[in-house]
């Protein structure tokens, strides 16, 4: 995925430029396969081969090249990697995206009907394991809890993952797991709210319609602010991916503009407090 990303930049880069794929080819002495291969992020790629392939697309600034750098340098990692996410999951979509956020530096996360994965204590998740029906075996249910568990070491230690969650709040009020689980939970999201790399605001009934109705998502950040994102769309049946530009800045404008809309830090905890009394 950051392969595809990467190339996908490269190539509007060298479409920009007027370039062929032969005359990039010549540039770093390679066939014209493989420019249809990095283009496409089928193989990996070297730092030199990014710098001089800039530079013929008249893009050798040293900004531009580092973050094209550092995406190639995190797509040669991943490919690599035997995180624990491979043991414990197996290949799958959860999988992949687990990966994808050991690697992230922040997270942007709209939750409309659900607390953030992130942010969820072992009996809420188990709650929800139960309740989904197909997962028949308890030791799988045990097994998923483990799993989230272990995610959440990235909001601890000395490199802590960026943690920004909007939450709707009908996820704070529907009980899941009943009124000691939930309250236990609310708890749990006051506790999490103060450390300095998690942040929480609710968006309240009242806001009323709003951009970000349709469905939950994760936006997911892997250098500066704004330049390597990719969107992770939540559906019933899995989840989705969005590695485009355009559409990506498209969900980030979508996130920031729900995130106005919401309580301030304050605010929302003092609403979470609120419903914590209430249950």
């Amino acid at each position: 995925m950051l392969g595809r990303r990467l190339g996908g930049e490269l190539l509007r880069l060298r479409d920009a430029a007027g370039r062929t794929q032969q005359q990039a080819a010549e540039v770093i002495n390679a066939t014209n396969s493989k420019i249809v291969k990095m283009e496409r992020g089928w193989v990996p790629m070297r730092d030199p081969d990014i710098r001089a392939l800039c530079e013929f697309y008249g893009k050798g600034d040293r900004k531009v090249v580092a973050r094209l750098s550092e995406l190639a340098k995190l797509d040669r990692e991943r490919r690599k990697a035997k995180g624990w996410w491979q043991q414990a999951l197996g290949a799958g979509a959860l999988a992949e995206y687990i990966a994808m956020e050991d690697a992230a530096t922040r997270v942007r996360n709209w939750q409309h009907s659900l607390v953030p994965g992130m942010l969820q204590i072992p009996a809420y998740t188990r709650s929800l394991g139960v309740s989904e029906g197909f997962w028949e075996d308890p030791n799988f249910v045990e097994h998923a809890v483990e799993v989230k568990q272990q995610r959440q070491q990235r909001l601890y230690g000395e490199r802590p993952l960026s943690w920004f969650a909007v939450v709707w709040e009908a996820a704070l009020r529907q009980q899941v797991g009943g009124p000691s689980v939930m309250r236990a939970q609310l708890e749990h999201l006051m506790d999490v709210s103060e450390r300095p790399n998690v942040t929480i605001q609710v968006l309240p009934f009242r806001a009323g319609a709003h951009p970000c109705i349709a469905g939950a998502f994760s936006i997911l950040s892997f250098a500066e602010e704004g330049s390597l994102d990719v969107v992770q769309s939540d559906t019933v049946t899995g989840m989705g991916w969005v590695e485009d530009i355009e559409t990506g800045a498209t969900y980030s404008h979508l996130f920031d503009h729900t995130a106005r809309m919401s309580l301030s830090e304050h605010e929302s905890l003092a609403l979470i407090n609120s419903l914590r009394k209430e249950v």
